[in-house]
């Protein structure tokens, strides 16, 4: 059977950790993309954010790819309209499957985002909790990046940051928030640290676990539980959907193609940590603007 080919796009490494989730639950070709040059997007305008999404969504779509996740919590709050409008393949972000998920979990119909600063700026797991009819309390939490980046993982002073954020949020919060949101694609390698600071009655919502959820969805019922969908469909969709639709036996492999756009070798040593296999081959693209 044909494996799915899924591109994959971040600004940097982050995305790692929903290229991971995906391909522990999802035989497939995985083409990864880290706008490693031009990172951090959270400092840039959305018309910016917009271009270089759109320029990394041309060039994954030329490895021929299925379906697009744009693994990047900016450049789904900033752009994902945009970049839905400008890809030629179906395209998921990582915001909506985090807030579906947290709606499916809370019984208080409370929760708690906790993000980068831009996420949080952009009030886009707000938005999209409130249409799922959770109320949300935001947090900021820019030390965990580069304590993550660093492998402080298990570090005491990400512990004593991640007490200090969490007791904030909770101070602010309703009371009755039952979910934390883990909204930026590094927090769930502290993933564990989180809970065992968090409340014991809170459960924690991983957006990268939710996006792969939603992926594995789209690819599984696509054709397969809907065959009645490329009825009346026109060659071109039809062709588009094969792919996807004629997946899919447990015992078939992963492939992996990763390229960046900038240092290799930094790429190399984050990935493997994020990922929890050693990544070899790397390749530099300059896309340019």
């Amino acid at each position: 059977m044909t494996l799915p080919r899924i591109g994959v796009f971040d600004s940097g490494v982050g995305g790692l950790t929903v290229l991971k989730a995906m391909a522990e639950q999802l035989p497939a070709h995985y083409f990864y993309f880290g706008d490693t040059a031009r990172l951090p997007y959270g400092t840039k305008s959305a018309e910016t954010v917009a271009r270089y999404a759109i320029g990394a969504t041309g060039f994954l779509e030329a490895q021929n790819i299925d379906l697009l996740v744009i693994a990047c919590n900016t450049a789904t709050a900033l752009a994902f309209p945009r970049i839905q409008q400008a890809a030629h393949v179906p395209v998921v972000g990582v915001v909506e499957p985090g807030a579906a998920m947290a709606a499916e979990l809370s019984k208080s119909g409370a929760a708690i985002v906790i993000a980068t600063e831009a996420t949080v700026s952009s009030h886009a797991y707000r938005d999209a909790l409130q249409r799922h009819g959770v109320a949300a309390h935001e947090k900021a939490c820019p030390l965990f990046v580069p304590l993550v980046e660093e492998g402080w993982i298990e570090h005491p002073v990400t512990e004593q940051v991640a007490r200090i954020y969490l007791g904030e949020a909770l101070q602010q919060a309703p009371e009755r928030a039952d979910v934390l949101v883990l909204a930026c694609t590094h927090y769930p390698l502290i993933a564990p640290l989180l809970r065992r600071i968090a409340p014991v009655h809170m459960q924690i919502v991983d957006s990268a676990e939710s996006t792969a959820r939603v992926v594995k969805m789209i690819i599984e019922e696509d054709v397969i539980c809907h065959p009645e969908r490329n009825e009346g469909a026109s060659a071109t969709e039809r062709s588009r959907r094969t792919p996807i639709a004629a997946t899919m036996s447990p015992a078939e492999h992963r492939t992996f193609r990763f390229y960046v756009t900038d240092s290799t070798d930094k790429f190399k040593r984050l990935a493997t940590r994020f990922l929890g296999r050693q990544v070899d081959h790397v390749e530099h693209v300059d896309l340019g603007g």
